[in-house]
């Protein structure tokens, strides 16, 4: 990997990690899902910000937005599919490098 800071990199990253990002693309790879069930997968996330959210995954070719059977789903393009292998590529690291159970607050 080229050591030279890469304004593309950089700017993928930053997209990709914006808060709940992540999560409302990784139902996605199992198929077109509904908002409400984007909702529902999603905990603490809010009605608006999955809307904002979905607007710039939308805009960027990741996901597209279609009427099926009179009802809207989301669905990954080929550029959103393509980021299977990154997002089990984070879940390997993930396993192998972090706690699996959450730290307990001091009382």
């Amino acid at each position: 990997m080229d050591a030279e800071h890469c304004p593309r990199f950089q700017e993928s990253i930053e997209f990709l990690g914006r808060r709940w990002t992540a999560s409302i693309l990784r139902p996605m790879f199992d198929g077109p899902v509904r908002f409400t069930d984007l909702l529902d997968t999603v905990p603490h996330l809010s009605s608006r910000l999955l809307s904002q959210r979905l607007e710039e995954l939308c805009r960027a070719g990741v996901v597209t937005h279609r009427l099926k059977e009179g009802c809207p789903r989301y669905e990954l393009t080929d550029m959103g599919r393509d980021l299977e292998h990154v997002f089990l590529a984070i879940d390997r690291w993930n396993r192998r490098w972090t706690d699996t159970e959450p730290e307990e607050s001091p009382a």
